[in-house]
């Protein structure tokens, strides 16, 4: 792959509107895992302007290395998993963050297809009258994981479309669940009453409110690559995010308040509309789930060496696996697997700011391919993820580890930050460094 044919650049007729591009963020927002974390926001003791402070901060958070990253794919017209090269070097780009991206989008959209088809064969079994078995749960499965492949298989215009018609029906089925939860469950009291004795705190909630879309943060490149200016960038990314991300966060943390849980599709069921329910949890998967393989399918492509023309034929293969995952029950080994590459991921934002934004001083024609490995991208990467793992609690979950080495769970802060902040600082003080050497441009291919 050289600097200028890489394969993967947006051409100027491939350009799209920062409302097409806010659309898809939005249809991203806008899905039942948000809708539970605002259940654990309000579960876990916070007040409501507490939870409205965390939705805030954490989104504003996302948002500020998203625009950063955005603005860099808007310049380039790559994808992140090209784009890292410029800090990780291409084989470290190619062997160690399209392996990372291939594996989380993978496995989470089999997660999301399996939720949808356990969803879609209950709601059958309610309407139907008929027993839900396993395998009426994996042909739905395979059936929905499907038909959200060939949407992303259709590219960024798929996505535009589908977000254009479902983010509208989605945010009037998820007023309509509250409201209707409000009234038959006497909910106006309730959060009016709703005063909880000890809460887990701001610090606690924001961390919550980041973890639900770090990884969207990051892969955003592969979107705002469309975008037509860096403004459009920086529009499309707040109003796509923070205004969807409210609502939905705050939906959930109000209906866990009025009916004790935040599954909408269940909420409805519970009022005698099943129909509306499987409407909205089908669409609000459909909608996040499209992004998982689509931005799976740009790294595997790089993975395996080949341009975007290649991409639908990747796209399949990494949605086809999720799919395959999804309807034989191997997911649920892997979900704590997928949560630490949730957390190693983010760090990469460090490293490819300070790369294009610092050394590089935020110009397209200082953005170099470096060949091979680059040591600081590498080693600021590696430093500021395992940062990310022990501040965010990445490793409390796996059996033993802590117990034996107490030192790699100590919590502060929101870990996937502090991991973009350390790598970023890293990467700058090693450039440094390794620039005063006269070695880092060395065989290095400017776009």
């Amino acid at each position: 792959m050289s600097g200028k044919n890489s394969g993967f650049e947006v051409k100027e007729d491939q350009r799209q509107s920062w409302q097409s591009i806010a659309a898809v963020w939005a249809g991203g927002m806008i899905c039942v895992p948000c809708l539970m974390i605002g259940g654990v926001l309000s579960g876990s003791g916070l007040s409501i302007p507490q939870i409205v402070l965390s939705i805030l901060i954490g989104y504003g958070l996302i948002c500020v290395y998203m625009i950063f990253i955005g603005m860099q794919a808007c310049d380039t017209g790559l994808p992140v998993s090209v784009m890292a090269s410029g800090a990780l070097g291409e084989k470290g780009a190619r062997y160690i963050i399209s392996i990372l991206l291939t594996v989380a989008c993978v496995g989470w959209f089999g997660i999301q297809s399996a939720t949808c088809g356990a969803a879609f064969a209950s709601m059958l079994g309610s309407l139907l009258s008929i027993e839900v078995t396993n395998g009426l749960t994996a042909v739905c499965s395979i059936v929905w994981g499907a038909i959200m492949l060939a949407t992303a298989c259709a590219g960024f215009k798929g996505l535009k479309w589908l977000n254009y018609i479902a983010v509208p029906l989605l945010v009037l089925v998820c007023l309509y669940g509250l409201i209707a939860g409000i009234i038959s469950n006497n909910g106006a009291q309730a959060i009016a009453n709703y005063a909880p004795a000890e809460s887990a705190g701001l610090i606690f909630g924001i961390s919550m409110v980041v973890a639900s879309f770090a990884l969207g943060g990051v892969i955003s490149a592969d979107y705002c690559r469309f975008a037509k200016t860096r403004s459009d960038v920086i529009k499309s990314s707040i109003v796509g995010v923070i205004p969807a991300g409210l609502f939905m966060l705050l939906t959930g943390s109000l209906m866990s308040i009025v009916s004790g849980q935040y599954d909408i599709s269940a909420i409805l069921a519970s009022l005698g509309v099943p129909i509306l329910g499987l409407i909205a949890l089908v669409l609000a998967t459909w909608t996040t789930n499209v992004t998982n393989a689509y931005s799976g399918g740009l790294a595997l492509s790089n993975l395996l060496g080949f341009d975007e023309s290649k991409f639908k034929i990747t796209t399949g293969i990494a949605g086809g696996i999720g799919t395959l995952l999804a309807a034989f029950g191997l997911l649920n080994a892997f979900q704590e697997f997928l949560s630490l590459m949730s957390a190693l991921i983010p760090p990469l934002a460090g490293v490819i700011i300070a790369a294009y934004w610092i050394s590089g001083k935020g110009k397209k024609e200082n953005f170099t391919f470096v060949k091979g490995f680059s040591a600081q991208g590498v080693i600021a990467y590696v430093i500021g993820a395992l940062f990310a793992c022990i501040t965010g609690g990445a490793f409390a979950n796996l059996p033993g580890l802590v117990e034996a080495m107490p030192f790699l769970n100590i919590p502060f802060f929101v870990g996937p930050v502090n991991g973009i902040v350390l790598s970023l600082i890293l990467y700058v003080i090693l450039d440094k460094c390794i620039a005063k050497q006269g070695s880092r441009v060395e065989g290095a291919e400017t776009v």
